[in-house]
């Protein structure tokens, strides 16, 4: 909670996240399970890379170190308001807002952990919301550090045309992908289904 270190925060993040993958695993049974592993598996990667893109493209190489920390993206909405979008898209999706890929998600382990009808699936269910919630919290402080400004601080800037290379395209991309997942999961379900069908996973 007291993390300042983006990398890091993401990186604890994608440790609850993978715990939400183990609950489906669990509680998901041979059928569910599998489906919801592959959704959320697939909506993680993709908000993932929406977030460190932002990262990346706000660090150059010349520089000491990545602009990898809260105060380094402060301030980011009125100089780059397009990454501010994404890189709040991205923090709301992690954190499971409804609209966002990351809903879905939680959707999934929440309805596996119910559907499984034992004392263990709710007692992880609990651990779940629990495990959001905290989160939550971290994912405010990276969104609200985006609208804020502080004189006299270093500010790391993004590349002037940043969207036109291939990285910024992506994060653009990844971006959108998060906004249509979360509006018509219906996509993704029939993907998962049809893999599922065919031996994929």
């Amino acid at each position: 909670l007291r993390q300042t270190n983006i990398k890091r925060i993401l990186g604890y993040s994608s440790i609850a996240h993978f715990g939400y993958l183990l609950v489906l695993v669990l509680t998901g049974g041979p059928g569910f399970g599998v489906e919801g592993f592959a959704a959320y598996l697939a909506i993680y990667v993709v908000t993932a890379l929406a977030a460190f893109g932002v990262v990346t493209l706000m660090s150059k190489s010349g520089q000491e170190r990545d602009a990898d920390h809260l105060h380094d993206l402060r301030g980011l909405f009125w100089r780059r308001p397009y990454l501010a979008a994404i890189m709040t898209i991205a923090m709301l999706s992690l954190g499971g807002v409804p609209i966002t890929a990351g809903f879905i998600g939680k959707f999934y382990v929440i309805s596996a952990s119910i559907s499984s009808g034992v004392f263990w699936g709710y007692a992880m269910l609990a651990a779940v919301v629990a495990g959001s919630a905290i989160g939550i919290y971290f994912y405010l402080r990276c969104m609200i550090n985006l609208f804020l400004t502080k004189p006299g601080m270093h500010k790391f800037e993004a590349q002037p045309g940043w969207n036109q290379h291939t990285s910024g395209v992506m994060v653009l991309c990844s971006s959108l992908l998060i906004v249509y997942l979360g509006v018509f999961p219906e996509t993704l379900m029939q993907l998962v289904q049809m893999a599922k069908s065919t031996g994929l996973h």
